[in-house]
């Protein structure tokens, strides 16, 4: 069984990190950080978009700043088929 990951590789999904600054709901003067990752979709970042609403809707610190890094693991070029194994006694 291929696993979930690999799939949404294989299908362009990319590793994405981003790291959310925010505003502590009992002292707003003071900012937090927090770092999510997950697969994503470069450029509209679907998932992450996803979790910034989940945040702005449910969580009491107000959001300050978000910084994005997004790495693509597999690239077209590297996904290759094999013809052949050979083994070696």
């Amino acid at each position: 069984m291929v696993s979930d990951d690999f799939v949404k590789q294989v299908s362009g999904y990319g590793l994405a990190t981003a790291q959310i600054f925010y505003h502590l709901p009992d002292h707003p003067s003071f900012i937090q950080t927090f770092v999510w990752q997950n697969y994503d979709l470069f450029p509209k970042f679907p998932e992450l978009t996803k979790f910034l609403e989940f945040w702005r809707r449910e969580l009491d610190g107000k959001l300050h700043s978000v910084t994005v890094a997004h790495q693509q693991l597999i690239k077209p070029a590297e996904l290759r088929t094999v013809n052949g194994a050979f083994f070696l006694h």
